[in-house]
């Protein structure tokens, strides 16, 4: 029971910091129509920074303020140099950022190394929850996930970047006629996507193994909430997010993490059969 207890809750922080992933996946997609490939890589790039930050300074809080910054700037370039020139052929987008995808592996692997590394949490301590002692660094990480995640909501839906980016999702056309810099959106959708990620990153760096394959783990588990919650629905690819890991922590407690993740797989195809665009659909439309 005890067991059950602390990976189910393992399950909805590990969701938490997914949902923040998969909302910059869904972002780039629902703006730029990017199927990116290269997202996951974005998540490993923000966790191999925050170990380098961490062990070079000797201080996580620091890597806490500035990778998400480096991961902007670099989504920025990367969107300039590589999304932009292919941007109206969803063909050579797939086949762009699986390149994306293998060059930063391969360059953090000839900077890092291959050899995985773990990273100490900040946090040290435990608290009583539920009869067993759970760490205090996990509920930072999911305190920290939300935080991120309503501070988004709040800007896409108070700010007037954050309008101007849900008109040119919605009508690039009319947007651009109305004055609205949609090519300067698009950059700085795909860099906020890219900063996203990388707090991720940053975020599960102290929970999980710090490597440069990183992102292969992640990229699948990102695509199925985004496809459960509904595509270019954030609110759906939260929940979905946070179901799904719920999800396989309980079932790990009882059976081995590839019988969970087949489970995911197997209600992802259920929901694809039923509701083709989403369970969160009519809320998308």
């Amino acid at each position: 029971m005890e067991l059950t207890i602390a990976l189910a809750l393992n399950g909805i922080v590990w969701g938490l910091i997914i949902a923040l992933i998969a909302l910059g996946l869904s972002i780039i997609f629902g703006l730029l129509d990017i199927i990116n490939i290269a997202h996951g890589d974005f998540f490993m790039v923000g966790t191999v920074l925050a170990w380098f930050v961490a062990e070079t300074t000797g201080n996580y809080w620091l890597a806490f303020l500035i990778v998400p910054i480096i991961g902007f700037a670099l989504g920025a370039l990367i969107e300039y140099t590589v999304i932009q020139p292919i941007k109206n052929a969803a063909a050579l987008s797939i086949v762009a950022t699986f390149g994306l995808a293998i060059i930063l592996q391969e360059s953090v692997r000839a900077t890092f190394g291959a050899t995985p590394e773990r990273m100490l949490p900040p946090i040290h301590d435990t608290i009583p929850m539920f009869g067993i002692e759970y760490e205090v660094y996990r509920l930072f990480a999911a305190a920290a996930s939300i935080a991120a995640i309503g501070l988004f909501f709040l800007f896409l839906h108070r700010s007037k970047l954050g309008t101007w980016m849900r008109a040119v999702r919605f009508d690039p056309e009319t947007a651009t006629a109305m004055g609205i810099p949609a090519r300067r959106i698009y950059l700085m959708t795909f860099a906020i996507g890219f900063a996203m990620a990388s707090l991720g990153g940053v975020v599960a760096a102290p929970i999980t193994t710090v490597y440069f394959e990183a992102g292969v783990d992640i990229l699948p588990f990102c695509f199925m909430a985004v496809i459960i919650g509904g595509l270019g629905n954030l609110g759906g690819t939260v929940a979905a997010a946070v179901l799904l890991a719920f999800f396989e922590g309980v079932i790990t407690s009882f059976t081995d993490p590839t019988f969970a993740r087949i489970g995911s797989l197997c209600l992802m195809s259920l929901v694809l059969m039923i509701r083709p665009h989403g369970i969160f659909a009519g809320a998308t439309r």
